[in-house]
């Protein structure tokens, strides 16, 4: 079986690398992070619209490029090297994934060829505060199509126009389409490690809503789009964990200590050589949830959460020993260090800490086991 990226799909890969380098330099990255008013780069964003990157995976009948979701793997791996400041993950990876896998014709037509042309930020409000949101904790409510309760924090919740929302209705989840730019939603900015991705706390009154798919269903649909979700933010990791090894390793081979480069010595050498084990663990768990995902296989869910797992770690990893290989400079805002590490912290929460998905990984490995017995 091969695993490999065909001909045309690493193509697009190095079109989309050739696109960021050019668009998406640090320097870039760091104009949204100085500027407190500022929480994405607007001008990325209609760019890579205009490059068709939002609907890669939406079907052309609704104006995407109907590519499939290899295409879209590859494109958040460059996207997580550049560590864009723009919200593709919130957008495609939830919203889109979410209306693709549940919506009516009508949100389908209505919703899709907007986030295809850019004209919609997403945002998946799940969270009500710290800890996992279950059924006995969800408090927010809808009646009579108005959804009332509190969401926080919500990724990009700031900027977006749509938010996915879970919320009960006659005592059951269900996930439900809000509008935010409606009044009857107030928006309050939190403070994030990562400021290129904001969070908010969205406070809905008799805010009104439209259901996506069935009653009853949110946790059961919530759980699909968050193993979709997954997959492709494993690769976004897999991208920056990538860009973090390199980044070390060019220091270190140009870095003289006593007279020696930095990369002759045995500690730094043992440090590279751990972080290339991690990224090609996380990258090989990676194609595999890319399978998963491509095919619809059963092994879905088993094979994101190992890809979320392996990736948040990884990415971490690269991320906190490339300031170590960089040593005092590293710590310093001047120097690209501190851009991954921010990013990695943010990402491995998105979608669930991993302690949520390493229990989500055993839970499905049981059900499997005993299924087979």
């Amino acid at each position: 079986m091969n695993f490999d990226f065909s001909d045309d799909q690493k193509f697009l890969k190095n079109e989309a690398r050739k696109f960021l380098d050019a668009r998406c330099g640090t320097d870039r990255v760091r104009k949204v992070l100085d500027d407190e008013g500022r929480a994405y780069d607007e001008d990325l964003w209609k760019a890579v619209a205009e490059q068709g990157w939002l609907g890669a995976a939406i079907p052309e009948a609704y104006n995407g490029l109907g590519l499939g979701r290899l295409e879209l793997c590859v494109i958040a791996e460059e996207l997580g090297r550049a560590v864009a400041p723009i919200p593709f993950a919130s957008t495609v990876y939830f919203l889109a994934e979410a209306v693709m896998l549940a919506g009516t014709e009508e949100q389908k037509t209505y919703l899709l060829p907007r986030i295809a042309a850019g004209e919609v930020i997403g945002a998946v409000a799940v969270s009500e505060g710290p800890g996992v949101t279950t059924a006995s904790s969800l408090q927010a409510t809808v009646e009579g199509g108005k959804l009332n309760g509190v969401k926080l924090p919500v990724t990009d919740g700031d900027i977006a126009n749509v938010a996915l929302v879970l919320a009960k209705e006659n005592g059951r989840p269900a996930l439900f389409i809000a509008d935010l730019t409606d009044a009857s939603v107030t928006r309050e900015s939190l403070k994030t490690l990562d400021p290129t991705r904001d969070a908010a706390k969205l406070t809905f009154k008799d805010a009104p809503v439209r259901r996506l798919g069935e009653a009853g269903q949110g946790f059961e649909l919530l759980e699909q789009v968050f193993d979709r979700a997954a997959v492709l933010l494993a690769f976004e990791q897999c991208g920056g964990a990538d860009r973090c090894l390199e980044m070390a390793k060019a220091y270190a081979l140009e870095r003289y200590a006593f007279g020696r480069v930095i990369a002759s010595y045995q500690a730094i050498k043992h440090k590279l050589a751990d972080m290339y084990v991690k990224n090609e663990l996380a990258r090989s768990n990676a194609y595999y949830g890319a399978w998963a995902l491509n095919t619809g296989a059963p092994e879905l869910p088993v094979a994101a959460s190992a890809a979320r797992i392996a990736a948040s770690e990884a990415y971490w990893y690269a991320s906190k020993e490339n300031i170590q290989t960089h040593g005092g400079i590293g710590f310093t805002w001047e120097m690209d260090c501190h851009l991954h590490y921010r990013r990695s912290r943010q990402l491995s929460l998105v979608a669930g800490a991993p302690r949520v998905w390493k229990e989500r990984l055993v839970s499905h490995l049981e059900r499997r086991n005993a299924a087979a017995a």
